[in-house]
């Protein structure tokens, strides 16, 4: 048992070293007697089908050159020869060319480093095979790979990918990869597939060699270096310009009178429209990483929620103005004539009786100080009259000051609303001018 063991071994050892050494530096020329109207006779290509296991070399220290060329619509075409192919076309009926399966054929075994899914090229691809033995072998793909996004700009980024095609079995002294079309040509190509369809625009490829070491061997790669720019209209049209839009009609509804009580109805609804508006959007938005038009939304937010603050604090003051309105403080009192008339200066030091507003009884509008002749003295009848005139006085002249009062703060309600809403303009305008900045950049 362990003899027979041992022959069949030996025998399986000689029949591989045979085939190896018959292929060493002789050539196999197709027999075309069974060519005919139906094509190529199996029979007659059983001998290139016998050594499909086998790098097709008639040196074996010889590399087999691979070209490999690709467009972005995920063909990859890769062009060798077969030194155990030939025919003579005079007598093959004029066939220079025909198409076989891959399956029988030798493949090199080409891949992309950042491939990431699992190769699904569909089975029983077929491969052109020329009369002078240089196969052509196209193969579709759908490529899942690597690629380091820096979505910060979207919908304005350009994203710089990498291709890089390798051998996985052989090393370069078996195989080595070289280009069977320029540079350009495959951009060109590519370029024109993508103008017709997709969201990205290709602005550029180019290529480097280089070397991969692996377990103290060498294996031969090419890297591919793509520029693609995304086309951001689609997301513009969706996305900024009716954010835009709700931003400007909130800045707008500042000029609805805060007496009216319309403006935080308004302001409210527009908030959560905007909040809809962004549920609706978010599945155009990148998941991962924080691109600069979330913080345009962000920030669009915050102006909505500020507008919306701002108007309540107006309607508080209003509020407190028109039921029971504290003494206006002197700072402010002066605060609001210098903003209302800068050439006003500040009042005097305000009297007892007036110390909250600065302002003398004389000065309070629609009263005024009864005359009273020089010499003449009031009698006991008249004292009583006197008296309740004073008392009446005393109430025209508290009603005046709160009224007066109202009027102060109302006053500077106005002001304070105009001041908040230059700042809103200001900072909005600081803010959206910073981020098309950031975008153009």
């Amino acid at each position: 048992m362990e003899g027979s063991w041992f022959h069949g071994e030996r025998f399986s050892f000689y029949l591989l070293l045979g085939l190896l050494l018959q292929g060493r530096g002789v050539t196999f020329t197709i027999n075309c007697s069974g060519f005919g109207q139906h094509g190529a006779d199996p029979t007659a290509l059983n001998s290139m089908f016998n050594r499909k296991p086998f790098r097709p070399a008639t040196n074996i220290s010889v590399p087999t050159q691979v070209n490999i060329s690709f467009t972005m619509s995920a063909i990859l075409d890769v062009v060798w020869d077969n030194p155990f192919i030939s025919w003579n076309p005079e007598e093959c009926e004029g066939i220079t060319k025909m198409s076989m399966a891959a399956k029988n054929l030798w493949l090199p075994d080409i891949f992309i480093i950042e491939l990431m899914d699992v190769d699904k090229t569909p089975k029983d691809l077929t491969a052109y095979v020329s009369n002078e033995g240089r196969i052509r072998y196209k193969k579709p793909m759908k490529v899942d790979s690597i690629c380091n996004l820096d979505i910060f700009y979207f919908p304005f980024d350009q994203q710089n990918c990498t291709l890089t095609f390798s051998s996985f079995l052989y090393t370069v002294d078996s195989m080595l990869l070289d280009m069977e079309k320029e540079v350009w040509e495959i951009t060109d190509a590519s370029r024109n597939i993508l103008q017709t369809h997709g969201e990205w625009e290709l602005l550029g490829i180019s290529k480097a060699t280089a070397k991969l070491s692996r377990g103290g061997n060498l294996y031969d790669q090419i890297v591919f270096y793509v520029a693609i720019r995304r086309r951001p209209s689609l997301y513009v049209i969706n996305l900024l310009v009716p954010s835009g839009f709700l931003v400007t009609i909130d800045a707008l509804s500042f000029y609805l009178p805060v007496k009216s009580g319309n403006r935080v109805p308004f302001k409210i609804t527009l908030l959560l429209g905007y909040n809809v508006f962004l549920l609706m959007m978010s599945d155009l938005l990148p998941t991962c990483g924080t691109p600069l038009i979330g913080v345009y939304f962000a920030l669009c937010l915050s102006l909505m929620v500020g507008s919306l603050l701002e108007t309540i604090f107006i309607t508080h003051l209003l509020h407190v103005a028109t039921t029971q309105p504290p003494p206006l403080p002197r700072w402010l009192h002066c605060l609001l004539l210098h903003c209302t008339s800068p050439g006003r200066c500040c009042p005097t030091a305000p009297q007892k009786g007036n110390k909250g507003l600065g302002l003398t009884p004389t000065h309070l509008p629609g009263v005024k100080e009864p005359e009273v002749s020089a010499g003449q003295m009031p009698g006991p009848g008249e004292a009583e009259l006197t008296g309740g005139s004073e008392w009446t006085r005393a109430q025209r002249e508290h009603e005046a000051q709160k009224q007066h009062s109202v009027e102060l703060w109302v006053q500077f309600s106005h002001v304070m609303d105009t001041l908040l809403f230059r700042l809103y303009l200001l900072f909005m305008a600081s803010s959206i001018v910073t981020i098309i900045c950031l975008w153009n950049t």
